[in-house]
């Protein structure tokens, strides 16, 4: 273990072996922190706080602090974070409150670029990419492979979808649906994000699948309902179809438009 002197480091904390822990950094006594992690200087993580192995957190950024929620009363809520995750400069990532599930989760492998806020009970799956200034209000879902360019704002209880992305600066106020690129304020759709689901393997059929899905959604002037009628029989022509089929489903804000 590489803590440094200038470190306040709570007895109570439990970190693993091979964990570097930069000066001026202030760890708080119910903590975990995994195999491989760095934390740098001037970073503050405080708990119930449950760190993996091998994520980086660049200075500044603050972990686990108690939400911004005025129903927060202090009840000891949780924040859970996976492996392998880089939290660049100035981020802050809230833990949950007892209003929801208690807890505020991050998967594996994310990058959170600087000054990122992810808010109370917020749930962040895996491969994400949060561009700098993005900003989760509570209760937000992020799926899989989601991107959200710089600057995005995302309103409470939004459903960000699998392999989706939006545009800088955009302001997300419902739900944007698996594999759909999204821009403006208020964000509305803008066609398949095609170029970064080649990029990641789809194939040719897939991707003639999934755009004749988008447009039974966005271009025959359907309602959610009226596309979901035509869609659900086609789920098992792809597994993708049956996941963005499943978006739809559990909207609870609606879909952008």
């Amino acid at each position: 273990m590489s803590i440094h002197p200038q470190a306040i480091v709570d007895p109570q904390a439990r970190i693993a072996d091979d964990v570097e822990i930069g000066p001026w950094t202030l760890i708080g006594p119910d903590v975990e922190i995994g195999s491989g992690t760095k934390i740098h200087s001037h970073v503050v993580v405080k708990g119930p706080t449950r760190i993996g192995k091998d994520n980086v957190i660049f200075q500044f950024a603050s972990v686990g602090e108690d939400c911004q929620d005025k129903k927060y009363r202090g009840e000891p809520t949780e924040l859970l974070v996976g492996d392998r995750n880089v939290i660049r400069e100035g981020c802050t990532i809230h833990r949950g409150t007892i209003q929801d599930e208690g807890i505020t989760r991050i998967g594996s492998d994310n990058l959170f670029m600087a000054y990122v806020h992810v808010a109370h009970d917020c749930q962040v799956g895996n491969q994400c990419i949060l561009a700098n200034q993005s900003t989760l209000a509570g209760h937000v879902v992020m799926d899989d492979w989601a991107i959200l360019g710089g600057g995005t704002m995302v309103h409470q209880f939004c459903k960000i979808g699998q392999h989706s992305m939006s545009a800088g600066g955009s302001i997300v106020l419902r739900d944007i649906p698996a594999f759909v690129m999204a821009g403006g304020q208020p964000a509305g759709p803008f066609g398949l994000n095609a170029e970064g689901l080649k990029r990641r393997g789809f194939s040719a059929e897939s991707l003639k699948l999934l755009k004749s899905a988008y447009k039974t959604i966005y271009r025959q002037g359907l309602t959610v309902e009226q596309a979901l009628e035509e869609l659900e029989p086609r789920i098992t022509e792809d597994e993708h179809i049956a996941a963005l089929v499943a978006s739809l489903r559990r909207s609870d804000r609606g879909i952008i438009r």
